[in-house]
């Protein structure tokens, strides 16, 4: 599969074959006399291209495309694994792996709830075409928890306390966090991008990983509710107490609140369902909390927090509300209706079931799914063409992968631009 670039074209423009995959042809010189005087220049251009421009090449071609290149010869392994020194990193971060930009749509990771196999499933969104990544590399069953940057934010599940780790499934890299300063059970958990930081490169360092709530051993035995936030720097690779929360707060996040977080305008906002849906946000400059309500908020029989375009999103539906509806938060803490789901994509997406209590949702800026299990197809609203445009597609469920079934598996969602370059934060 060949991915045509705006920016790069690796197929040549007549019907003649991929000069790259003749390069890696076992019959290389048998073909030599059938090349075409254009041939022979592409030929000659690409071997004799120095290595950072082929770097710079690379960084425009999406996942599949790139890891094609990358096997094509020694010469443009070593290009696809340059490293590059940055003078104003701190001492020990000095060395930054090159990585792709991000000018495709991130893909669409369905990682199984239960340990399934020790396998995920990537979608490429430009052909739509399912990959099978491997999980054998890490030592523990573990369970998503939701997308960090590029990376995987997991939680062993074999573990009563919460503990955190993330990996890179395309590299089969996996890092633990240290324990927390307090040991929780089922906190709830955010991720914080801070794009103000210099580390664009290696967009993981600009993040920051919360956790709320939660139950901990109580002083004379027993359990309570703790009401604490502990945040995790990735530069220093330590947990620190950030903050309080009034112990009803502590008590929601516990009981009734989803992993999922989204972080807008300085603060970090959970989902919760207890009674009728609402939102907790946490403003981590001023330490304080705060609660929105939800449109339609006892008519839903489901929603999901999500950011568009780094809008604070709400997308839920139900019988009562006649579909699914998007809102977004405008002025004045004022939802606003923005796009309803087409009813023809709504009778596929719901087929016999007429219920949408068990979808799904997942979204980012540039894409919204709505999902239930691996062989169920997707109902996918996201930005086409360069400019504020957005389009609804329906993208079938992952049957097989090269001719062969795989097993129907409940799933997670997650968003990520992928990255097939080793990092040195592993």
């Amino acid at each position: 599969m060949w991915v045509t670039h705006p920016h790069v074209n690796i197929c040549p423009s007549n019907n003649s074959p991929p000069i790259i995959a003749i390069i890696r042809s076992s019959t290389f010189l048998q073909n030599l006399s059938n090349f075409t005087i254009p041939q022979f220049f592409l030929l000659a251009m690409w071997s004799s291209l120095p290595s950072d421009l082929l770097t710079n090449i690379f960084s425009f071609l999406s996942a599949d495309s790139f890891a094609c290149a990358k096997s094509t010869c020694r010469h443009w392994q070593a290009c696809a694994c340059t490293t590059a020194t940055y003078n104003h990193y701190p001492h020990g971060l000095t060395k930054s792996p090159f990585v792709l930009h991000n000018f495709h749509p991130p893909w669409f990771i369905a990682l199984p709830l239960h340990n399934h196999g020790l396998c995920c499933y990537a979608l490429n969104p430009i052909n739509n075409n399912w990959y099978v990544l491997p999980l054998d590399f890490l030592p523990d069953p573990v369970r998503p928890v939701g997308p960090l940057e590029s990376l995987l934010l997991l939680r062993p599940s074999n573990s009563t306390f919460l503990r955190l780790g993330m990996c890179n499934p395309f590299t089969r890299q996996y890092k633990p966090f240290p324990m927390l300063n307090i040991r929780r059970t089922n906190p709830a958990i955010g991720v914080v991008h801070l794009s103000t930081l210099s580390f664009s490169r290696n967009s993981f360092l600009n993040s920051r990983v919360y956790v709320a709530g939660g139950m901990s051993e109580a002083s004379r035995g027993g359990a309570t509710y703790e009401p604490t936030l502990e945040m995790y720097d990735p530069q220093l690779a330590m947990w620190r107490i950030v903050g309080s929360m009034p112990m009803e707060f502590a008590v929601r996040l516990t009981v009734w609140t989803p992993k999922e977080s989204v972080y807008c305008d300085g603060v970090l906002y959970w989902m919760t369902s207890a009674r009728a849906y609402s939102l907790m946000g946490y403003e981590i400059g001023s330490n304080r909390w705060r609660e929105l309500s939800v449109p339609m908020a006892d008519e839903l029989e489901f929603a999901v927090l999500v950011s568009r375009n780094g809008s604070l999103t709400i997308v839920g539906g139900g019988a009562c509300v006649l579909g699914v509806c998007i809102w977004e938060l405008g002025e004045g803490d004022v939802w606003v209706l923005v796009e309803k789901v087409p009813s023809e994509l709504e009778m596929r997406f719901l087929g016999e079931r007429g219920s949408w209590g068990s979808t799904k949702c997942v979204g980012s800026d540039g894409a919204i799914y709505l999902y239930r299990d691996l062989w169920s197809g997707m109902v996918v609203w996201r930005e086409v063409g360069d400019g504020n445009k957005w389009a609804w597609f329906w993208v079938e469920g992952c049957f097989s992968i090269r001719g062969k079934k795989v097993r129907n598996l409940q799933i997670k969602g997650v968003l990520i631009h992928p990255n097939l370059v080793s990092s040195f934060i592993f």
